[in-house]
C-alpha cells in the first residue's frame, strides 16, 4: 500500500509530506483547494505525462516521491528483477521517485535506481489503480477483465489444465516445424548429400588417421635420407663406373707396385738391409687397410639392405594424407573432424528416407494434444460464461443504490480465431455497461459517463474486492453529483472495499468523509503574497468541524455538528 507521499514544489505546493494508513482515507477541501494538485503529484510517481506548468513559480524543478509497502507474494519485486532493479529485502519500501525541471523535462527513479517511464507506468500498473472524472487506470483496461473474471470464480485447477494442454500442444506443433523444415533443407540438398556421403564413405575416414599417416611419412621420408646416404658412401668405396678408381683398388695397386720392391723368395735380402723392412711393414699395412675396407664395405651393404625402402609405401601414404585434407578443406572441417561429418551427413539421409514416417507421427501427435487443449479449454470457457453471468448479478446488483438502477452491467465473451488462442484459453473477456434501458452494452469507459463510470467502478470493486493484486484504489470524486442516500451507499461501499485494499477518495459528500478511517484536508492559504495548498491530518474534533462545514457551508452551526456526529457514529 501507499505509506507516504512527499512533494517538492509542484504548482502551489511547496513542501508537503503525507503519512498514509491503510482502509479508507478520504481528502476533503473546499473547491480549488489544490486536491486536484493532490493526485496530479501522485500521478507523476506513476508514470503520467510531466510538463513544465507543474513547478512551482521560482523553482528549479519539481519532484514527488512515493513510498510503498509490498505485501508477501507481490509480483513487483519479480517484474522489477527481470530489468535488474532487485529489492534485497521485501520488508523495504518500495520508493517511486519523479523529477520534473522547468524545461520540461523529467527524470525517474525506482528505488534511486534510475527508470524509463515505460517502466514505472508497469510497475505502478502494479501498485495503484485510479478512478476519476475524466481518466480511469485498471478496471477500464480490458487486459485486465479476463483475470479479474477468472478470479471471480472460475477454478484454478481447469486453467491450469487449459495452460498445461496449450502447452503440450505448441510443443509438439514446435517439433512439427522443426522436423518438417529439417526434411524442407534436407530436400533441397539431396543430391550433394548423396554425392557427399559416397565420396566420404570411398574415403573412409578413420579416428586419428592423420596422426598415424604424418608420422609414417616422416618415418618413410628419414628412411630414405638414410639409404641414399648409405648408398653414396658404398658408391665411394666401390664405383659402379670402370673408369673410376675407387679405394680398393688403389689398395690392390699400392700392393704390387710394393711387393715388386721386395727381394724374390731364395735372394739373399742382407743387403737390402733397414728399407726392406720398412716396406714389409708397408705392405703389410696395406693389407690391413685393405681388409678393414672389405669390412667396412659389408657393414654398409648390410645397413643398405636393412634401410630399404619402399618408394611406393611412401607414395601411397602421402597420397591417403593429402586426399583426406584435401575433403576436410571442401567441408570446412578439420581431418579428424571427418568421421563425424560422414555419420552426421548419413543420419541427415537416412532422416529425409525416413522423414515422412516421422512427420506423420509429428501430426498426429499435434492433432492429439490440439484435441485435448480444445476439449480443456471448451470446460473452461463453459465455466467462464457461468462465472460471468453470476458476476453480472452480483454487479448489477450494486448498482442500484449507486443511483444507476437504469444500468446494466454485461460480461463478454468474444471467441478468438485460432491463431489468437492463447494458454489462457480460447476467448477474451470485456466488461460492458448499457446505462440506460434499450441502449446496447457497450465499453466501460465510452458508454458511461464520468460520474457514472466511477460509480460503476466502485460497485465492480465491491463484488472483486480482493481478487486484484492492485493494493491501492484512488476515486477522485465518486460521489460527483449525488447525495443522500446514494452517497451514504458510495461511502458504505468504499468503506467495504477499504477492508480488503488501501482506499483513498477525493469527496465532497459528508456521507462519504464520515466513512473514512483516516481524514485528510486540502486547504489554501496566501502567505507574504504568496498562495501555497496545504494538507492535514485531522484528529477526530477537527474531522467533526470538517464534516459539519461540508454539511452548512461557511457557517458551522451546532445543528450542523450534530448531524456530524450521526454520520461519523453511522
Amino acid at each position: 500500500m501507499l505509506t507516504h507521499l512527499s512533494i517538492r514544489d509542484v504548482v502551489l505546493i511547496e513542501r508537503l509530506d503525507l503519512p498514509f494508513s491503510p482502509g479508507l482515507t478520504v481528502l476533503t477541501g473546499e473547491t480549488g483547494a489544490g486536491k486536484s494538485i493532490l493526485l496530479d503529484s501522485l500521478g507523476l510517481t506513476l508514470g503520467e505525462r510531466a510538463s513544465a506548468g507543474l513547478v512551482r513559480a521560482g523553482a528549479e524543478q519539481a519532484s514527488v516521491t512515493a513510498c510503498f509497502e509490498l505485501a508477501p507474494g507481490h509480483p513487483l519485486p519479480g517484474l522489477l528483477a527481470e530489468q535488474g532493479i532487485l529489492i534485497d529485502d521485501p520488508r523495504d519500501p518500495l520508493v517511486l521517485r519523479r523529477i520534473v525541471t522547468v524545461d520540461g523535462r523529467s527524470r525517474a527513479y525506482i528505488n534511486d535506481q534510475p527508470a524509463g517511464v515505460t517502466l514505472l507506468r508497469r510497475a505502478a500498473s502494479l501498485l495503484v489503480e485510479i478512478q476519476g472524472q475524466h481518466e480511469q487506470m485498471g478496471l477500464a483496461d480490458q487486459s485486465t477483465h479476463l483475470d479479474l473474471l477468472d478470479a471471480f470464480g472460475v477454478p484454478a485447477d481447469l486453467r491450469a489444465d487449459t495452460a498445461a494442454a496449450y502447452r503440450a500442444w505448441m510443443e509438439a506443433t514446435a517439433e512439427l516445424a522443426a522436423a518438417q523444415a529439417a526434411m524442407e533443407n534436407a530436400a533441397r540438398e539431396e543430391d550433394w548429400l548423396r554425392q557427399s556421403v559416397e565420396d566420404l564413405s570411398s574415403l573412409a575416414p578413420q579416428e586419428d588417421e592423420e596422426t598415424h599417416l604424418a608420422g609414417l611419412r616422416q618415418s618413410l621420408q628419414q628412411g630414405e635420407r638414410r639409404g641414399e646416404a648409405i648408398a653414396a658412401a658404398l658408391a665411394e668405396l666401390s664405383p659402379r663406373d670402370r673408369r673410376a678408381t675407387g679405394p680398393a683398388a688403389a689398395l690392390r695397386g699400392a700392393s704390387r707396385t710394393l711387393q715388386r720392391l721386395l727381394p724374390a723368395a731364395g735372394e739373399d735380402d742382407a743387403a737390402a738391409g733397414g728399407a726392406d723392412r720398412l716396406a714389409h711393414d708397408a705392405l703389410a699395412a696395406l693389407e690391413r687397410a685393405e681388409e678393414a675396407l672389405g669390412e667396412a664395405e659389408t657393414l654398409l651393404s648390410r645397413l643398405a639392405a636393412d634401410a630399404e625402402s619402399d618408394p611406393h609405401l611412401l607414395e601411397q601414404t602421402e597420397e591417403r594424407l593429402f586426399a583426406l585434407r584435401a575433403a576436410a578443406r571442401k567441408h570446412g572441417v578439420s581431418v579428424p573432424e571427418l568421421p563425424g561429418l560422414l555419420a552426421a551427413f548419413a543420419d541427415r539421409l537416412a532422416a529425409l528416407d525416413s522423414g515422412n514416417a516421422r512427420i506423420g507421427a509429428l501430426q498426429e501427435a499435434v492433432r492429439t494434444r490440439r484435441a485435448r487443449f480444445e476439449d480443456t479449454a471448451g470446460r473452461l470457457s463453459a465455466a467462464r460464461e457461468t462465472t460471468a453471468r453470476r458476476l453480472e448479478q452480483a454487479v448489477t446488483a450494486e448498482l442500484r443504490p449507486l443511483r444507476l438502477e437504469r444500468a446494466r452491467f454485461f460480461v463478454s465473451l468474444p471467441p478468438l480465431p485460432p491463431e489468437a488462442w492463447t494458454a489462457r484459453g480460447r476467448e477474451q473477456a470485456a466488461f460492458q455497461i448499457a446505462a440506460n434501458p434499450g441502449q446496447p452494452p457497450g465499453p466501460l469507459a465510452k458508454v458511461a459517463s464520468g460520474g457514472e463510470l466511477s460509480r460503476l467502478m466502485l460497485a465492480l470493486k465491491v463484488v472483486l474486492a480482493g481478487r486484484s493484486a492492485v493494493p491501492t484504489l484512488v476515486f477522485d470524486e465518486v460521489d460527483s453529483g449525488v447525495g443522500g442516500a446514494t452517497a451514504s451507499a458510495i461511502g458504505d461501499r468504499l468503506a467495504r472495499v477499504g477492508h480488503d485494499v488501501q482506499v483513498l477518495v477525493v469527496t465532497h459528500s459528508p456521507q462519504v468523509a464520515a466513512r473514512g478511517d483516516a481524514h485528510l484536508r486540502i486547504s489554501k492559504s496566501v502567505t507574504k503574497g504568496r498562495t501555497e495548498t496545504r494538507a492535514e491530518p485531522l484528529s477526530a474534533a477537527q474531522r467533526r468541524e470538517e464534516i459539519a462545514r461540508m454539511l452548512a457551508g461557511d457557517t458551522i452551526t451546532e445543528a450542523a455538528r450534530a448531524a456530524a456526529d450521526s454520520l461519523l457514529q453511522g
